[in-house]
């Protein structure tokens, strides 16, 4: 098929690669324009754009794509449909009806679950058993269009923002290909969206990965997976900001277990067990990790980051921090 793909970010990269493999014809790359990046700002290409360029393939970024201006650039090509992944800019109507085959996007949830800007960071927030990606029908809704295809995955409780991202940037590269195939033989059956299931995944921000520490231990781990590797679920200790990178939860029974008789450890556990000593209290500290009370349950921390710091094993935080069993606390 003669394809116009539209994508920015490293999501879209692998989709754009897949696409070139199968052998179709992709005639144009649109993509957000170059930024200036880092302490230097120097302006940065798109990771599409870069495949876009070591492929020979043109590049399009227009400022704005529902200007006049860009819509008659895309008409200029053509193309049988449009590819979408995580471009960044809304399609106009216009656009959205130009190519035969419409506009197809490919959406890392399975809707009508998760819409919106961040479906892969609150699966994991939400404790969800399942995720997926869903190949679209573009209309003029924020994810609101026909579902055509979708790939699911089971969930393991181990991943992280990042480590799903790629699986997901991976699934929706394989299904794009399957589902243009299907498309182009007639096989593909669209099927509306039940909005009464519709949830939306709002956008990420810092704020969002401040710890509330009167939640769950598991509600805690949730959060510090999903917002790995950004913005990072993070809290405060000693009046220094600390980004928690790696915990598990664990109850008060799996604790004293693991820590029968070693009579020190046990009485500090007793002691933050206790009605009298809040939520984000450290309750113990071992060698290789720090033990904090949560609403319910135990944050097990094994890795952290200090403002100024770069990211550590808590076993080596501990050779130069110090902290107190019960006296100290994260807030």
């Amino acid at each position: 098929m003669r394809i116009i793909y539209m994508g920015t970010p490293d999501f879209s990269v692998g989709a754009l690669e897949s696409l070139i493999r199968a052998g179709h014809d992709i005639c144009l790359v649109v993509t957000q324009p170059d930024k200036p990046k880092g302490r230097g700002k120097e302006v940065q290409f798109t990771p599409v754009k870069e495949c876009a360029l070591a492929h020979g393939i043109p590049v399009f970024q227009p400022v704005k794509i529902k200007e006049p201006e860009a819509v008659g650039e895309l008409q200029k090509y053509q193309a049988d449909v449009f590819v979408v992944a995580a471009f960044g800019q809304i399609l106009s109507e216009e656009i959205l009806q130009m190519p035969k085959y419409g506009c197809i996007n490919i959406h890392a949830s399975l809707l009508p679950k998760y819409r919106g800007s961040a479906p892969i960071q609150w699966a994991i927030i939400n404790g969800e058993e399942e995720t997926g990606v869903t190949i679209m029908q573009m209309d003029k809704g924020v994810d609101t269009g026909d579902m055509l295809y979708k790939r699911t995955i089971k969930l393991q409780g181990t991943e992280t923002g990042e480590s799903l991202f790629d699986d997901l940037a991976k699934l929706g590269a394989e299904a794009i290909v399957e589902a243009l195939d299907l498309l182009e033989e007639g096989k593909l059956v669209p099927e509306k969206q039940d909005e009464s299931q519709a949830t939306k995944a709002k956008m990420l921000s810092k704020a969002l990965g401040k710890i509330d520490w009167t939640q769950s231990a598991e509600t805690i781990e949730r959060l510090v997976r999903g917002l790995n590797s950004w913005p990072s679920a993070y809290s405060t200790l000693h009046g220094k900001t600390v980004k928690i990178w790696e915990a598990k939860p664990i109850s008060k029974e799996a604790l004293l277990q693991a820590y029968e008789g070693e009579e020190k450890m046990l009485h500090c556990l007793q002691q933050a067990a206790s009605d009298l000593v809040a939520p984000g209290a450290i309750a113990l500290v071992a060698k290789d990790a720090v033990f904090v009370k949560t609403g319910e349950g135990f944050l097990k921390i094994t890795k952290l980051q200090l403002e100024g710091k770069k990211r550590m094993d808590v076993k080596d935080f501990l050779l130069g921090y110090k902290v107190t069993a019960i006296h100290d606390s994260f807030v």
